[in-house]
């Protein structure tokens, strides 16, 4: 039988209580040598640390050690935080904004609803139009997408796209190429809608399972959508493919019998947001996070998390907790991308995305995780790639591909050194870090709101 640990608040208390004890921020530079301390307290609410933990990671920030404490109606958080160098956080307009948007004016991310059972979600937001999908992965079929939407004249200015376990999960921005504005034409998003649902079906597959999306409306975070779908699509039940090196994500679900908590512990391979995957993976699951202690140490991470579900009860069945260990595993995994990534800049223009994706597919390579942005009149596209039969490619292919493509557009090529590497290199600073390439959606949603 489980148990049931949690108070009841009111609502209008907590309302009441937040305007009396409005929210504290403290950006402290002296305190530690090697890394800034953001400190947050304030009355505590439903959602708060996804909500702290995405700014800061939003702004590129790493996050080497955390300090949560959330039981009663009050939290409070140290995190010790650097910038991509490993520097402390000293730049002034980043200091302001984390003060501003966790301080008191601050507001919470706007919630979303969702519509199962539509392949392809599509709603405006400001001058885009976004676009969900979700479906089967396969060789080639980030270009095909790509394709559909320059033949109709659909602009990508944004998109980023995950693939795990066989499985795509894509959202897109994109607006008309004659107005940059959203399109809001029922005819042309229903054509739209009807030759995109033909492609992610493929020429073989009917099955629901295979391409379905949802429609949502709101802002929601793309990293935390991205994460929704595929945990909506229960991505977390295939078999992963383990690569031997013995550093899976190591998870564990313990009962603190004392406090009346479950525990989690996980333990793997360092990365960039690895605690924004484990917290939102926990949120949307409605578990609640009550204390944390977050670690690194070289390229190994060390997190422990003391949790109950929103209705009060722990982790009792071990149904429960193999689920919720699959889950952790699979947010862990969806990011993780290894071997070669092509980081291009061009000037952007209508059907550079679908250009881009046919050249990767000619070349034999299979985009495993992608990013696309657009700042001012330059497209600056991101592309994990491997062959197409999921395996590491080879140098003269992507050598090949540099002298196609480097002619018109820079391009940056980098190597992730495999995980199996990481004992032998990992702790020598040989080079077995993560590639620092990183998407700011976070932030260029707010040039899409009105």
């Amino acid at each position: 039988m489980a148990k049931v640990y949690w108070p009841y608040f009111d609502p209008e208390y907590e309302n009441l209580s937040s305007r009396i004890n409005p929210p504290s921020v403290s950006i402290d530079n002296t305190s530690c040598k090697e890394c800034t301390l953001v400190k947050v307290d304030s009355m505590n609410k439903p959602g708060i640390l996804l909500e702290v933990v995405q700014v800061l990671t939003d702004l590129d920030l790493t996050i080497t050690k955390a300090y949560i404490s959330s039981d009663g109606g009050w939290f409070m958080d140290v995190f010790h935080v650097t910038d991509q160098q490993g520097n402390k956080v000293t730049d002034s307009k980043t200091i302001d904004y984390i003060e501003k948007v966790l301080g008191p004016k601050g507001h919470a991310a706007s919630s979303q609803n969702t519509w199962p059972g539509k392949r392809v979600g599509v709603h405006s937001l400001g001058d885009h139009t976004s676009i969900e999908i979700i479906a089967r992965d396969r060789p080639g079929l980030l270009s095909e997408i790509s394709a559909v939407l320059a033949d109709l004249h659909f602009n990508v200015v944004a998109a980023e796209a995950w693939t795990h376990n066989r499985r795509i999960a894509c959202v897109l921005y994109v607006n008309d190429n004659e107005t940059s504005r959203a399109v809001d034409d029922p005819e042309r998003l229903s054509a739209m809608e009807e030759q995109l649902n033909l492609v992610i079906r493929g020429p073989e597959q009917e099955d629901e399972k295979v391409a379905r999306t949802s429609l949502s409306i709101g802002s929601t975070h793309v990293d935390r959508r991205l994460h929704q779908m595929l945990f909506a699509d229960r991505d977390y039940d295939a078999v992963s493919k383990v690569d031997g090196s013995g550093l899976e994500p190591k998870i564990t679900v313990e009962h603190c019998e004392e406090k009346g908590y479950s525990v989690i512990s996980v333990s793997c391979e360092d990365r960039a947001k690895l605690m924004f995957d484990i917290v939102c993976t926990l949120t949307d699951m409605q578990y609640i996070v009550f204390h944390a202690t977050i670690t690194s140490s070289g390229p190994h991470a060390s997190q422990e998390y003391f949790i109950r579900h929103k209705d009060g009860c722990t982790l009792d069945s071990e149904g429960e907790k193999e689920r919720v260990i699959k889950c952790l595993e699979a947010a862990i995994h969806r990011r993780v991308s290894e071997g070669w990534s092509l980081e291009l800049c061009a000037k952007d223009r209508v059907g550079l995305l679908s250009e881009v994706t046919r050249i990767l597919r000619e070349h034999g390579l299979s985009v495993t995780r992608a990013g696309v942005t657009t700042v001012g009149e330059q497209a600056v596209n991101v592309f994990y790639v491997r062959d197409a039969s999921g395996n590491p490619v080879d140098v003269k292919t992507i050598e090949a591909l540099r002298g196609e493509i480097g002619h018109s557009m820079m391009i940056n090529v980098k190597n992730k050194v495999p995980s199996r590497r990481w004992k032998q290199e990992g702790q020598a600073g040989t080079g077995g870090g993560w590639a620092k390439t990183s998407f700011f959606f976070g932030n260029l949603l707010e040039k899409f709101l009105p």
